[in-house]
């Protein structure tokens, strides 16, 4: 079962914290994630409906992908009601299942260095264009929820990175501690 879309994204980011992210077997334990809404100017739904963001505007529980840079596919996940334009960007995992894999699609042998950023996530997953609109509850998506709730006392929050629009908003959050985030948080 996969966690709850239906809140407004900056819930549903911290709730992604801890839930095991599997893509096909391969993936680990989300510790980053970043908010983004539609009134968010920094979003990519703020200007509206276009080809590259559909899938933002579609129903919860899907995925939302994009190609960041030319060079990376980010990974996000479309939250609240369908037309909205809400999404949670993946930003880091502790990899915990599919090492070999992992390990082959990135070219590095370092545990820490697998998924540590948006673009590191969408590699070791083998993320592309063709996951964009995919639900988030059926195949090759699978969910494991924490083994407890004492993961989410432990989330620290801050601004969010590589952005230059609404940047000081505290809408990242992270496993507070975890080596694996892509950046320390306050």
């Amino acid at each position: 079962m996969p966690p709850n879309f239906d809140d407004n994204p900056v819930a549903v980011a911290r709730e992604l914290l801890g839930w095991t992210l599997l893509v096909a077997g391969v993936g680990g334990v989300i510790v980053e994630t970043e908010a983004y809404d539609a009134d968010d100017p920094a979003s990519h739904s703020f200007s509206g409906r276009t080809a590259r963001n559909a899938a933002m505007f579609g129903p919860s529980g899907h995925a939302y992908v994009y190609l960041s840079y030319g060079l990376h596919w980010c990974l996000n996940f479309v939250c609240r009601e369908a037309g909205h334009g809400a999404a949670v960007l993946v930003r880091a995992l502790q990899p915990t299942h599919g090492l070999d894999v992992m390990r082959a699609r990135r070219g590095v042998e370092a545990l820490r260095l697998l998924a540590s950023g948006p673009g590191r996530v969408g590699q070791a997953l083998g993320i592309d264009r063709s996951f964009d609109g995919l639900p988030l509850s059926r195949p090759p998506f699978e969910w494991i929820a924490p083994p407890c709730a004492a993961a989410a006392a432990h989330i620290a929050c801050g601004p969010r990175i590589g952005i230059t629009k609404a940047a000081a908003l505290p809408w990242r959050f992270g496993m507070a501690g975890s080596p694996f985030l892509s950046r320390r948080l306050p």
